[in-house]
């Protein structure tokens, strides 16, 4: 489960306070729906399937906790968030005595309480997956090793030799190489007892991060109503995997480093010291070797995690091996979306052959799913690929290029700078460091 995955669905005749409340979350990255009739909320609910539900109390035609009644018949996995006024508090006590995970006040003191309420709602879900599907995960439930290693078998040979000791290990490539899965498999392979929790430091707010990282105590901050524990501490005796490690503020590098040095962290608010177990697996599409040069990542924490590095090549580097894995990666496509075995014809073959994959295995994993929904009967044909990117001509610096890109990938998303983000290719963070630099 990802950000971008986290459905949520807003319930308010305030249309200007519902608004506000999408921009917020949708700048990180939620996919979020709005509706200012109550009546329309139920319609709408069956048809996005919400992880999430924030509602107003107080509405003319519905009230809020007739709402979420309604909706708790229809599901028993959504939560729920309720808005109320100052002066209605008690009102929203009463609603979470009735299954509301938390309230929040209209006007809204501040951004960030927002966000840290729906983050810990959105963490609460993603560990339940974890506990439920990667505490049980086998060798048997991911690809087959052939599969995954097809054409870097001594990446295999490497993983061997490294997963049953307690070394970090950093994995290098491309965005869609498979560096989460080859994580996995490391996992797998050592035999760890505890959970394998993944995080990726880009999509998680620079002020969010230590918090999920380290964990925190009730009243550390405003909002922390609990403790809370830290992915070092869930993972105790499992595999920590840190994607996009790059995106790591210098200030919270200093923390990790600690952690990779001592296996000791602390809460936030704690003076305590807790150990941890957990073996620690990096990875970053980043060359960490310039970003050090560039005073943008800590030399003493590089080397640290360069212990064991790992570079997962391109896939245009394994081309004699796309067929393997484009047949695999049908069979599993055609199965979970309900449709018969489909094999892949010759000349469409040739075009996957012919094509360069600059967002690699995922990239031909989203080419086969539209293809397998287009189309008809046993052969899967797939369309004209752009073997060449498109030029475009821009006149101006490099700069100047940037920035166009930047206002054109924005325009595409109507201002959604998650969405944006991955467009470009960037962090969450890089983009928003490039919009108060250009002023967009």
């Amino acid at each position: 489960m990802s950000t971008k995955g986290f459905r949520i669905l807003i319930v308010d005749d305030d249309e200007s306070f519902s608004l506000l409340l999408k921009r917020i979350l949708q700048d990180e990255g939620y996919d979020v729906s709005v509706t200012n009739d109550p009546n329309d909320a139920l319609n709408l609910f069956s048809k996005i399937n919400p992880n999430l539900v924030i509602t107003d109390l107080k509405m003319p035609k519905i009230d809020g906790i007739t709402l979420m009644n309604k909706i708790k018949e229809m599901s028993d996995e959504v939560d729920f968030i309720v808005i109320t006024g100052y002066a209605t508090v008690q009102t929203a006590v009463s609603a979470m005595k009735l299954g509301a995970t938390d309230y929040i006040t209209k006007p809204l003191k501040e951004p960030e309480e927002l966000r840290r309420l729906v983050f810990n709602i959105y963490d609460k879900q993603r560990l339940r997956y974890e506990n439920t599907v990667l505490k049980g995960l086998q060798v048997s439930d991911i690809p087959p090793l052939d599969i995954i290693f097809a054409g870097i078998e001594h990446i295999l040979s490497d993983i061997k030799d490294v997963a049953p000791t307690d070394a970090t290990v950093i994995l290098y490539g491309e965005t869609g190489v498979g560096k989460s899965l080859i994580a996995k498999v490391i996992h797998n392979i050592s035999k760890r007892k505890g959970l394998f929790v993944d995080i990726n430091c880009a999509a998680i707010p620079e002020t969010l991060l230590e918090s999920e990282l380290f964990g925190y105590e009730k009243g550390a901050f405003t909002g922390a109503i609990q403790m809370k524990k830290g992915k070092f501490e869930v993972a105790d005796d499992g595999t920590v995997f840190l994607d996009e490690v790059s995106e790591m503020s210098l200030g919270l590098q200093a923390k990790f480093l600690k952690v990779l040095q001592d296996k000791t962290f602390q809460r936030l608010g704690s003076l305590n010291e807790l150990r941890t177990t957990a073996r620690i697996i990096a990875a970053t599409n980043r060359n960490l070797k310039e970003m050090v040069t560039e005073k943008r990542f800590r030399e003493d924490l590089y080397y640290r995690l360069n212990v064991f590095p790992i570079t997962i090549p391109p896939l245009r580097q394994r081309k004699q091996h796309i067929p393997t894995i484009a047949q695999y990666l049908l069979d599993t496509i055609s199965k979970r979306l309900g449709k018969p075995k489909k094999v892949i014809d010759k000349n469409s073959i040739q075009r996957l052959l012919d094509y360069s994959w600059k967002g690699n295995i995922r990239e031909l994993e989203n080419v086969l799913e539209r293809a397998v929904i287009i189309s008809k009967g046993e052969g899967i044909v797939i369309p004209e690929l752009e073997i060449e990117p498109q030029t475009i001509q821009v006149q101006g610096s490099i700069k100047e290029v940037e920035r166009i890109a930047i206002q054109n990938a924005l325009k595409e998303t109507e201002g959604n700078r998650k969405r944006a983000a991955d467009i470009l290719g960037i962090s969450l963070r890089a983009l928003q460091y490039k919009i108060k630099e250009y002023g967009l």
